[in-house]
């Protein structure tokens, strides 16, 4: 099988669909799937990246497969996306993405009316969505990034931040 490094020059589309149901109420936006998650089709399959385990330590549900997060997702009712459909870069830092065309946030939000809140996991996201979209009147906030790469917070605090978020 080769083995693809997803790092380019040329365009590289969004390689997944949102995670969304029809109860979903908070929607958790990222900015472009890493090399990894690119490799497994997933959200924030970095092995080092805190997304998942933060998540489940918020909710209490394990998260040791694709299908205990989705289930996590959907028993919470929240969803997953990224704000950008479609970019070139140079690694799967956020800061290396050129090119930028952003996903479409105000049709989702009007095929899934449930969601009333968005959440950021980092600060491309959001300053993505506030340029391109934030004239759009729905509540929004920022949370620390899961990544490893942003280490100014411990687990404890993302925890926190998280649960702030997520269970008002």
């Amino acid at each position: 099988m080769k083995e693809s490094n997803h790092y380019s020059d040329e365009s590289l589309s969004h390689p997944f669909d949102p995670i969304l149901f029809p109860d979903t109420r908070i929607l958790i936006l990222g900015s472009f799937p890493s090399v990894d998650s690119f490799d497994k089709a997933f959200y924030y399959a970095h092995p080092r990246n805190q997304f998942w385990l933060i998540l489940s330590a918020v909710s209490g549900y394990p998260v040791n497969n694709r299908d205990q997060k989705i289930w996590l997702l959907k028993a919470m009712g929240w969803g997953l996306w990224d704000m950008v459909a479609s970019c070139s870069r140079r690694n799967s830092l956020d800061s290396s993405l050129r090119g930028i065309e952003v996903n479409d946030i105000p049709g989702l939000l009007e095929l899934y009316p449930s969601i009333e809140k968005l959440l950021f996991t980092g600060r491309k996201a959001q300053d993505l969505y506030l340029r391109h979209f934030g004239d759009l009147e729905i509540e929004q906030e920022y949370l620390p990034s899961p990544s490893p790469a942003y280490a100014s917070m411990s687990f404890e605090e993302k925890v926190e931040a998280y649960r702030s978020a997520l269970c008002k």
